[in-house]
């Protein structure tokens, strides 16, 4: 799982169209991206839930379960072990969390057996009740514009005139 934190609201956005995402390490989180969509600037923060803190201790308000195209256990572990997760440490606090299935390293699928196809990890998506689905490349950047633009809506969508639903920031596992 990855994880957004704090989403606000005054910021200056400096990314642009065509602008290549800088290269991040776990070291540097929160990762700090600034946006301007629907008129208004948002500052967003990811935390990597696999870094060492400890994620069961974030209150998010969208979370993103991911796993590599090139790697059935990885598809396999999303519905047997996050999904379940996310259920068990953070649905009792709210019931109608935001989650997106997010299959990484696209650069990857080539023809074979061993690979995920778009249209398996959307059912397994429909079969977690994911509201979304996508998929992209870090590598080659392929989507990379898209699915950020899509996390970006979907966690504005999780913000009220008045700020968060929570009482706190916008967090995005």
């Amino acid at each position: 799982m990855g994880e957004l934190k704090s989403l606000s609201h005054g910021l200056k956005s400096t990314r642009t169209e065509g602008t290549n995402f800088a290269l991040i390490r776990d070291i540097d989180q929160p990762f700090i991206f600034d946006v301007r969509m629907y008129n208004r600037p948002y500052c967003f923060e990811f935390y990597d839930t696999a870094s060492p803190d400890n994620y069961t201790l974030l209150r998010p308000d969208f979370v993103i379960i991911c796993y590599a195209i090139d790697d059935r256990q990885s598809l396999a572990n999303a519905p047997a072990v996050w999904r379940k997760e996310v259920a068990r440490n953070y649905a009792r606090e709210r019931e109608d969390i935001p989650v997106m299935l997010l299959g990484l390293k696209r650069d990857l699928r080539v023809e074979g057996p061993a690979i995920i196809y778009p249209q398996e990890g959307y059912r397994i998506a429909q079969e977690m009740h994911c509201d979304r689905y996508a998929e992209c490349s870090a590598l080659t950047g392929e989507l990379m514009d898209e699915v950020f633009e899509d996390i970006a809506r979907t966690a504005a969508k999780t913000m009220t005139e008045a700020g968060g639903l929570s009482s706190a920031p916008c967090n995005i596992m």
